[in-house]
């Protein structure tokens, strides 16, 4: 019966996890402020791995394309300890080098190919004390709040029948520390020194694992708040250098408002200590992660714009819990618009509004600001990530094992086979919400992991491997993003490019010198019609590439429209003239094997003119990259044990990948002055204070 705890306790694990807590909220406006005041006396200097520097490489000026995941959790986050995550930082660098990991569930994990790039991101609120109340060595395991959670992960407990406990032990966890906090009954100062602590070993694993030329990592962290109505506004703050740090990762209990946590970032921009932030899961954010207010309702404003711009640029439109590019309600004319669509605000089952949650819709939005005068906040490029918590990218539908450790390490777990007599029959006597019935089948549905998703990659475009060419590219907005499959894409803009362009050996230097790249702005000149250059590359060890599309979004008066229009087709065809689509090209899946059939292509590239073009016409372009049919990792899970797939979930899809954007400006790129950035406090009273430069760890 134990496991019936389980299912029980899981949906609450999960909005302990990521949903708002009130007295949470309590202790960030109290008046105290808790973590706002920190010391600068913690460690920063952490000298890079200088291992095989003289194999680097020599740097690449048409730019190479890099794959890697930023959005990693640890054991150092307080939710993936609780899901059995031991592994450190250090695990996840080696993993993401290519060694095998242990996951929580007691197998081995391991990637086909190692990455380029990697950050660990574990989550700024409470980061290592779990890991700490565990550790019944530490002082932070004498409170009571910690007793629970005593030896947790300790071998002996490692296994599925622990899980109960687990959850029953973070349930009251959370709310005992803020309310101790709130008392004075938890020793704040203690606290604040556990998170310096993980904060720092975690700045030490990305130096150390840092080998410049063939592996790059960032000092980064999560920064986890939420709407009032449980709209996810989770990012993830990514520095540029480890030099000199801040003392402590901010988290919603400096601030819960996301402007708080760009002032933040703006005050140590002013200290030469450079990052961005990282916006996901805008799916899951039921409306709140575009909307066309600020956080106190007012509209939005040029100073607003300009804030959001400088501190994000860039976006993650996919990732384990779903694909944030456009939604079928949003999209109806997008054929390919219900791809990895998870419904629900992120640790609930509630209805997530896709109105201001999604990607192209924000594109949308921001056109519709600066047609009304007001900048553009909206114009980022895009990249995909994991948001493992098994410290393991598990981006690959064949060998997909999730991201909550034991709550879905197998195929059960993850409702894509059906329940055993204990998980099914019985626990749907004592809790039918608990159990899905699927053709006559009981399924375990106490969370939504029957819709999250085998992805997403991170994909730049960079002169060199190193965390100076990588983060430029961020900057410039030079990213694309895949659903998992190491797909490449190029897109440009120019005017001056000629159809011979596609096949001369030089196309890339030629059009980087005569037109703009990916995540940059196309400036008109009078009514001449641009032209787009598009490349694409399939992973080699993936599907065969099918289609390349460029989705156009544009305004016609106050009405949001957008034409999706495929621009080059495998097997030699071409689109139709009538519907502007690639033919069918025959291929499928072998649903008893999972095996494609048919064939598509390894490149694919075209040299496109819009066909509707309006020289006044403020306008959108990014291209979607669509792979033939495969299995979905729901499938592969049913064909493995020898079962059907859910009728009721997709049994193929069509891997893919997003370039970032090019914006067509009638009228020139908009004048963007840098806003004043103030030094100081934020607007909720949050200092910034810095890591001593001169002290090693």
């Amino acid at each position: 019966m134990k496991i019936i705890a389980v299912l029980l306790l899981a949906p609450l694990l999960l909005t302990a996890c990521f949903g708002p807590d009130k007295s949470l909220d309590e202790l960030q406006k109290s008046e105290d402020r808790g973590f706002a005041n920190v010391a600068s006396d913690a460690n920063s200097v952490f000298p890079p791995n200088e291992e095989i520097l003289t194999l680097r490489p020599a740097p690449n000026p048409d730019r190479n394309a890099y794959f890697g995941d930023l959005h990693v959790h640890t054991a150092y986050s307080f939710d993936a300890y609780v899901f059995g995550t031991v592994s450190t930082p250090d695990d996840a660098y080696r993993y993401a080098k290519g060694q095998a990991l242990l996951h929580p569930s007691g197998y081995e994990v391991q990637l086909q190919q190692p990455m380029d790039f990697y950050a660990v991101t574990d989550h700024a609120m409470l980061m290592g004390l779990v890991k700490e109340a565990a550790d019944t060595t530490s002082e932070f395991s004498r409170y009571a709040v910690a007793k629970p959670l005593h030896n947790i992960n300790a071998p002996d407990n490692m296994t599925e029948y622990s899980l109960p406990d687990r959850g029953t032990a973070f349930a009251s966890f959370l709310p005992g520390v803020v309310n101790g906090l709130l008392d004075g009954t938890i020793d704040m100062p203690l606290v604040e020194a556990v998170t310096k602590s993980a904060w720092r070993d975690t700045i030490r694993a990305a130096n150390e694992a840092y080998i410049p030329g063939s592996f790059t990592t960032f000092a980064a962290f999560e920064y986890t708040t939420s709407s009032t109505d449980q709209g996810n506004l989770h990012r993830n703050v990514i520095f540029r250098d480890s030099d000199r740090l801040p003392a402590m990762p901010f988290s919603r209990f400096n601030s819960l408002n996301p402007e708080g946590l760009w002032q933040w970032m703006d005050n140590l921009r002013k200290q030469g200590i450079e990052s961005l932030a990282i916006p996901h899961n805008s799916n899951g954010s039921n409306g709140q992660m575009f909307k066309m207010v600020d956080w106190a309702g007012d509209p939005i404003d040029d100073a607003y714009s300009q804030q959001r711009s400088r501190n994000e640029p860039l976006v993650e439109i996919t990732q384990i819990k779903g694909t944030s590019d456009t939604h079928p309600l949003l999209s109806p004319n997008d054929e390919w618009a219900n791809f990895e669509i998870t419904p629900y605000r992120v640790a609930t089952k509630l209805y997530s509004e896709p109105l201001g949650s999604y990607v192209r819709d924000a594109y949308l939005r921001g056109l519709h600001l600066q047609s009304e005068g007001v900048l553009n906040p909206y114009t980022f490029g895009l990249i995909g990530s994991s948001d493992t918590h098994d410290a393991a990218s598990s981006e690959d539908e064949e060998t997909f094992f999730s991201k909550a450790g034991m709550l879905d390490g197998t195929a059960e777990l993850r409702g894509s086979i059906p329940a055993s007599f204990l998980n099914g029959t019985v626990v749907k006597f004592f809790d039918p919400g608990l159990v899905k019935e699927v053709d006559g089948k009981d399924y375990m549905a106490s969370s939504s992991f029957e819709y999250w998703s085998a992805s997403g990659m991170a994909g730049v475009w960079a002169e060199e491997n190193t965390r100076e060419a990588i983060y430029r590219a961020f900057r410039r907005k030079e990213t694309f993003a895949t659903s998992g499959p190491r797909i490449k894409v190029r897109f440009f803009a120019g005017y001056n490019f000629k159809p011979a362009v596609l096949d001369n050996p030089q196309l890339t230097r030629i059009a980087y010198q005569r037109g703009v790249t990916m995540g940059s702005d196309l400036p008109g000149k009078g009514q001449d019609s641009p032209s787009f250059i598009v490349w694409a590359a399939g992973d080699p060890s993936g599907t065969a590439l099918q289609r390349v599309q460029i989705i156009k979004g544009y305004l016609e008066g106050d009405a949001h429209q957008e034409r999706i229009y495929d621009v080059a087709c495998a097997n030699d065809l071409q689109p139709d003239p009538a519907t502007g689509r690639c033919p069918d090209n025959g291929a499928g899946v072998d649903l008893g094997s999972c095996a494609t059939t048919g064939t598509g292509a390894s490149e694919l590239k075209a040299l496109w003119r819009d066909p509707d073009f309006d020289a006044r016409q403020e306008a959108f372009y990014y291209v979607r990259v669509l792979e033939n049919p495969s299995c979905r990792w729901s499938t592969w899970d049913a064909v493995r044990a020898g079962v059907e797939p859910r009728s009721d979930l997709p049994k193929t899809i069509q891997e893919r990948a997003w370039s970032s954007p090019i914006w067509f400006r009638p009228g020139g790129s908009p004048e963007v002055p840098d806003a004043p950035v103030n030094t100081g406090q934020t607007p909720d009273g949050v200092t910034t204070d810095v890591m001593d430069p001169g002290e090693q760890e």
